[in-house]
């Protein structure tokens, strides 16, 4: 044993010693590593590039589709994009996380042409597997949105997500340059996902039905899947395209299968709705006009002054207050077309009335010209587009009567509800005009009375209309909501007789207006504007 040494099962050590530091860098050998990965088995940045841009936007063009997808069942809301959002959020992280696995595993050139194909495979499977799961009574709750959402497409988004760290495996050769790589890669994910998002929603939803676009879009990754899969073969052991081939051949024909035996529950598509107009089986000319899940109009061809729902009576039973008033030469703006029965209704009603009508949806204006008998004539004007930036551009005083009636599924439309919307409506409104409203809302009415309230924030005079039960829930039942119209005014309503027209016309209802009744009403309720209108949560409430 040497002094000062200490020797143990051939571990040598000498105290009090460090060894020289070594002046040269640390290299970390790993390129050599990499670079003994064959050349065919590994990809060009250009090819990674334009895969990570394409699998990006297939995910992004499923998830916009997805909204038009599920809004027959549930409907279109926040909270249906809300469901869907997080759903592939969760689908992209497990398909990152997977992806990243496989490729370290098998290898990721062999793997991209196979997740492809099934990419697009599960992807035009989303359609039969939701309009399937659609009719099994889920309802339109959170659980009804998330539930449809996850079968129908976290798997594609899945996937499709585990395309990125594959790419990314496949191409990095050299470790000093793999952040300039991965950074681009990221990039052409990033623009392949906006790309995506706008052309989906602001050009192709409008233009094609959503059906068509998922399965264009599933068959575009079924034919790269198997480009991929030729361009690779051999270059793994027993990666032939053979398997890939037969397994996306029995793929394609068991999804077209369940795609044409699939439930459709549209007869035509819009950008913002899914429509159908419905024979009524009792009266041979009525006719219901459906959007997405929504009894949202009904028309009796034969018979303008029919009314077949109570909102559009209580409607009317409020205009009739203003005719009795100031004669029936009356100009009328609607806020929200549908089935176009009661500016029809006020036409034939009152012959001398003019009427503007704002329409967001111009197949729905259509369906109502061919199908629900609305002719606008010489007394209709039709107004295409979002309601709000169109009343900006209506002339001040121009109108006796406002009726609002939009609706985007079970809601009205946010920016519709606000006290900003409604110093708008009452700058079009002549002087002692009348603004009334239809609200569906739930047991506790928590929207009906935050919108009364921003009412009464611009109107003297608010009165709430709808039938006894609607009120149960706040008087200690368990029951409660549905349609409730609310009439404000800067001139007092005759609120006994608003309740004896509506009586007249076979509806019992109870009208809750002036002190202390609608401030007992409206209670805490929040009041809305353009930075806080949480309509659909109200409604959820």
């Amino acid at each position: 044993m040497v002094p000062g040494r200490l020797e143990l099962a051939g571990v040598t050590s000498v105290p009090n010693r460090r060894p020289l530091p070594d002046k040269r860098p640390l290299v970390c050998d790993h390129a050599s590593t990499m670079r003994t990965v064959p050349p065919e088995r590994r990809l060009g940045s250009e090819l990674a590039a334009i895969l990570a841009f394409i699998a990006a936007f297939s995910v992004l063009v499923l998830e916009i589709a997805a909204g038009r997808l599920l809004a027959p069942y549930v409907g279109v809301s926040l909270t249906t994009y809300t469901g869907i959002i997080g759903v592939i959020l969760g689908g992209i992280a497990l398909g990152a996380w997977a992806g990243g696995k496989a490729a370290d595993r098998y290898g990721p050139v062999a793997l991209l042409g196979p997740t492809f194909a099934v990419g697009g495979l599960t992807a035009m499977a989303s359609v039969p597997i939701v309009d399937v799961a659609g009719t099994l009574g889920l309802g339109t709750g959170l659980e009804a949105i998330v539930v449809l959402a996850t079968v129908g497409f976290v798997l594609p988004a899945t996937t499709l997500s585990a395309v990125a760290p594959m790419v990314v495996r496949a191409t990095i050769v050299d470790v000093a340059t793999s952040g300039a790589l991965v950074g681009r890669l990221s990039a052409a994910g990033t623009v392949g996902a906006i790309s995506g998002t706008f052309l989906t929603g602001f050009v192709l939803l409008g233009t094609l039905p959503t059906r068509t676009i998922i399965l264009a879009t599933g068959t575009m990754l079924v034919l790269i899947g198997l480009g991929l899969t030729w361009r690779g073969r051999g270059t793994e052991p027993g990666t032939g395209p053979g398997p890939t081939l037969v397994g996306v051949v029995i793929g394609l024909l068991a999804v077209g299968t369940a795609t044409l035996a699939a439930p459709k529950p549209c007869e035509r598509e819009s950008a913002y709705y899914c429509i159908r107009v419905v024979e009524d089986p009792v009266r041979a000319s009525g006719r219901t006009l459906m959007l997405d899940q929504l009894r949202h109009s009904y028309a009796d061809l034969a018979d303008p002054n029919h009314l077949e729902f109570g909102y559009i009576r209580w409607f009317d039973a409020a205009v009739a207050q203003v005719v009795a008033a100031r004669g029936a030469d009356l100009d009328v703006l609607h806020v929200g077309g549908g089935g176009f029965s009661f500016p029809r209704h006020l036409a034939a009603a009152y012959p001398a009335s003019r009427h503007t009508i704002l329409e967001l949806d111009p197949i729905v204006y259509q369906t109502a010209r061919n199908e629900l008998g609305f002719d606008p004539g010489t007394t209709a004007t039709v107004i295409l587009g979002d309601a709000r930036p169109s009343l900006l551009r209506l002339p001040e005083d121009a109108f006796e009567v406002v009726v609002g009636d939009a609706f985007g599924s079970l809601s009205v439309p946010w920016h519709l509800t606000t006290v900003e919307m409604i110093a708008e409506l009452d700058r079009v409104l002549r002087p002692g005009g009348r603004y009334v409203m239809n609200l569906i809302d739930g047991p506790d009415l928590s929207f009906v009375r935050a919108e009364a309230r921003t009412l009464a924030t611009r109107f003297e005079h608010v009165a709430v209309i709808a039938r006894p039960g609607s009120f149960a829930a706040l008087e200690g039942g368990s029951t409660g909501g549905g349609n409730v119209v609310i009439v404000a005014s800067h001139e007092p309503i005759d609120t006994a007789d608003l309740a004896a027209r509506t009586a007249r016309a076979g509806d019992r209802t109870r009208v809750v207006a002036g002190e202390p009744d609608l401030a007992r009403f409206i209670g805490d309720a929040p009041l809305l504007n353009d930075d806080y209108a949480p309509v659909d949560q109200l409604i959820g409430r």
